[in-house]
């Protein structure tokens, strides 16, 4: 086990039209936790989980995973250790089957094909489409793409899971069973939502983004019981 399993230190992003989006954002996450990450829209939210499996690059700062730099040559490892699950499952899942996009990520990773079968499996289990297999992907409903989504990224054994907005769209009985399986996965969590409740009944701890900067970083409780902090980063109890 690697205990700093995120180590972000003074990351500052600006994207080609001069916004800047991180403003020496420094963010150290130990490995079993759970950990939300609110605030307003455009606060950076979704450009900080991007720098941390290398699809942006920090201009100032560094970011560590399992205490390797985040850098061209270390890329294929950060990535083997960070599942990413984006809001719009749609940008995860292109295979005719569920089983096939379940299985791309291993299989690109050479994995044998028994291994691949069997974590395809646990995957599709482990998020309760077992059933699902031989389904198309795009005729299931956005509650069932998520899930498959997740499994995508499971079957690939991630230390960390870093999901962005996982209830965004989902109807209160398929969000109710999408935090009961985040819940019961083991790896270190990092989740970027709107959904107060979510991050309640999930994360012990809450950093709080605004502007591009680290507002606040504490225990949940304490956090989303302090109305005038939320209030002052557009977030309500």
């Amino acid at each position: 086990m690697h205990h700093n399993t995120i180590d972000v230190e003074g990351c500052s992003f600006a994207y080609p039209d001069g916004r800047a989006a991180l403003r020496e954002v420094s963010l150290y996450i130990a490995s079993g936790e759970k950990v939300a990450l609110i605030g307003p829209n455009g606060a950076g939210k979704s450009t900080l989980l991007l720098h941390l499996n290398g699809l942006l690059r920090p201009q100032a700062g560094r970011v560590r995973v399992l205490g390797l730099d985040v850098s061209d040559g270390n890329l294929g490892a950060v990535r083997a250790a960070v599942g990413l699950v984006f809001q719009d499952p749609n940008d995860q899942l292109f295979c005719p089957t569920v089983f096939e996009d379940v299985a791309f990520g291993p299989l690109y990773q050479g994995l044998p094909e028994v291994e691949v079968r069997a974590r395809v499996t646990d995957a599709l289990a482990a998020v309760g489409m077992g059933d699902f297999a031989d389904r198309s992907s795009y005729r299931l409903s956005l509650g069932e793409k998520k899930r498959v989504a997740l499994a995508t990224v499971l079957s690939l054994q991630p230390e960390i899971l870093v999901l962005d907005e996982p209830s965004a769209g989902l109807d209160p009985r398929a969000r109710r069973s999408l935090i009961r399986l985040l819940a019961e996965v083991h790896p270190t969590l990092l989740i970027a939502t709107h959904d107060l409740r979510l991050v309640a009944d999930l994360c012990e701890r809450t950093v709080v983004l605004d502007e591009g900067r680290v507002a606040a970083d504490g225990p949940t409780s304490a956090l989303l019981g302090d109305a005038g902090l939320l209030a002052r980063h557009g977030l309500e109890a």
